[in-house]
């Protein structure tokens, strides 16, 4: 994909700088510039900050539409990068799991994912990356997840802990547990040698933590925890130095994170539906009380905008402010600061919709067209041809 010529967008309301303005912008080499550059006319369209989604791994069902039935891996990443970009995503962490869990969640299938990531990631319409999930107990595989993460420049991390959770699933409901054990690839007997492997390895958890903590510090490596179940699992995490809290399973243990300074991420599919799939705490609910930072696309690339609106239709944040928290503030999180905002020297990563129906009809990559569709496609078509006739 080609960089567009330099172009002035005219007529559409933009938001920068946290506030709704009638004004024109320019893009110009991949990046947000001024300049009298030929113009485009966006009337009756709202431009606004590419979406920064920090955790997204709807990324599986394009790989593997069905648990059995896997496809090669660059045709999964290619179709959900182009599945982000038509919901206005411009920056994609790609959330793999590094789990006891096997299969497509285990180390082996990880490495191969990173490999295929980078080679694809230069021709992708996006900028994707890979956020690591790591399963606390996977204390054998540390040497190599290290490897892997300084050979691939992975820069995101989160802990996660759900051994609890699979030895329960195992007691109570003995069905579902064979079917997680089998898209690992095992019996339900070999999965529960598995669990309870790491189960015996409890005690040496902590100074595992503590190792990886340390190198990624040194590596400049981002990490935090994920599915908190109350504020003394945060704390612990944040003594560690896992800052970023996503998920938190309790108002309790989001508002231990924020009375510690630490961001809060929570999933747009629960604001969207009004509450968790998993039964767990309403995100809504903690966005109202303040205990959110940053809305993240989960398991569902479209709901990071319809969450946006879903705030401004209730009353609960204004545009500027619900559209912060699915890009400035995720920027903000990773540290990003060439994007999540429209300002001059900014990559050109922005999204145009139409006011009046909210549908996204083009998203912008770096300044290149990752996505287009309905009216604003008409109209660059009949702007280049008025700019043909005018050079001749």
């Amino acid at each position: 994909m080609s960089v567009l010529p330099p172009l002035r967008f005219t007529g559409a309301t933009i938001l920068c700088d946290g506030v709704l303005q009638r004004r024109s912008l320019s893009v110009e080499n991949g990046r947000i510039a001024r300049g009298p550059f030929p113009a485009v006319d966006l009337t009756g369209y709202l431009l606004l900050p590419g979406i920064v989604d920090l955790h997204g791994d709807a990324f599986e069902r394009h790989i593997a539409p069905r648990p059995r039935a896997p496809f090669p891996i660059r045709a999964g990443l290619s179709s959900a990068a182009r599945d982000a970009a038509a919901h206005g995503v411009t920056t994609a962490w790609f959330a793999q799991c590094w789990s006891w869990e096997g299969g497509l969640r285990g180390p082996d299938y990880a490495e191969t994912l990173l490999a295929e990531a980078a080679d694809y990631a230069p021709r992708a319409p996006i900028d994707i990356r890979i956020q690591i999930r790591c399963e606390i107990h996977m204390i054998d595989s540390r040497d190599r997840l290290l490897s892997a993460i300084r050979r691939h420049g992975v820069d995101y991390v989160v802990f996660n802990n759900h051994l609890p959770e699979a030895i329960e699933i195992a007691r109570r409901e003995p069905g579902e547990f064979a079917g997680w054990a089998k898209r690992g690839g095992r019996t339900s007997e070999e999965f529960i040698r598995v669990l309870r492997a790491a189960k015996d390895r409890q005690g040496e958890v902590p100074r595992h933590l503590c190792t990886l903590a340390e190198a990624f510090d040194t590596l400049g490596v981002t990490y935090g925890s994920h599915d908190d179940p109350d504020a003394e699992t945060r704390e612990e995490f944040r003594l560690l130095g896992a800052h970023v809290a996503e998920f938190p399973l309790s108002e309790r243990a989001a508002a231990a994170a924020k009375a510690m300074n630490d961001p809060v991420l929570l999933g747009a599919p629960n604001v969207v539906r009004d509450g968790s799939q998993a039964g767990n705490v309403s995100a809504r609910r903690l966005v109202e009380r303040g205990l959110c930072d940053a809305l993240v696309s989960d398991y569902h690339y479209p709901a990071l905008p319809a969450a946006a609106w879903a705030l401004v239709d209730q009353g609960l944040k204004t545009l500027p402010e619900a559209w912060a928290m699915i890009s400035t503030r995720p920027a903000r999180i990773m540290g990003l600061s060439d994007r999540g905002t429209l300002g001059t020297g900014k990559r050109a990563d922005l999204v145009i919709v139409n006011a009046e129906s909210r549908e996204i009809e083009a998203t912008l990559s770096h300044g290149r067209f990752a996505y287009l569709a309905g009216g604003v496609a008409q109209r660059l078509a009949r702007a280049g041809r008025d700019l043909a006739l005018a050079a001749e």
